[in-house]
């Protein structure tokens, strides 16, 4: 079943970066339906979190998809290459989200290995966030695309997630965040 807005729209974005542990993320372009099990996130606390691109009510044309409804996608581009997917949450204007970091591919994936130019699966397929952008086709102009529609949507399938294969860890890439680079906000899940 897919999310609903009311999982988005709740104001503890950690919470809601683990919670999305074991959900599919799923994309639909040029009728190529291409998915899998979300294996790790990050969150960032909009205003208060020195690592977030909001931190401080700062608004640009790169994060303004950030202060959409819940539910909006936020895609931008890192190091001038890789389109990274978060999920916004919290409510409108309050610039809360969740980076998607790993996806397991269990649907698509012809499509995902010809995107990533590879000819089997192999653990780095959409072990990072750029790999899952371009494993799930996602891209800078799918930033603004409500997750409720039929391009770029969540389900829960109902997986049941261990808590101990959950490891929690401080954020990667951050480090220039002071304190902020070491708060416990990344979640990973170990998948067979």
């Amino acid at each position: 079943m897919k999310l609903k807005r009311n999982f988005y729209h709740r104001d503890d974005v950690v919470l809601i970066a683990r919670e999305l542990l074991g959900k599919y993320l799923f994309t639909n372009f040029n009728n190529k339906l291409t998915g899998g099990i979300i294996t790790e996130t990050e969150a960032y606390i909009g205003l208060t979190d020195r690592a977030s691109h909001s931190f401080g009510g700062k608004r640009t044309a790169r994060n303004e998809h950030m202060y959409a409804d819940p539910g909006t996608a936020y895609v931008y581009i890192c190091y001038g290459i890789h389109h990274l997917f978060n999920v916004v949450t919290n409510k409108k204007d309050i610039p809360d989200a969740v980076l998607i970091r790993a996806v397991h591919p269990t649907h698509g994936i012809e499509t995902i290995l010809k995107r990533r130019g590879m000819k089997e699966l192999k653990k780095n397929i959409s072990g990072g966030p750029g790999t899952v952008g371009v494993a799930l086709g996602i891209n800078k102009i799918h930033s603004g695309i409500d997750l409720l529609s039929d391009k770029i949507w969540i389900e829960d399938k109902k997986l049941i997630v261990d808590p101990k294969k959950v490891t929690v860890s401080k954020r990667i890439g951050v480090e220039s965040a002071g304190e902020a680079a070491h708060y416990p906000y990344r979640f990973v899940l170990k998948v067979n």
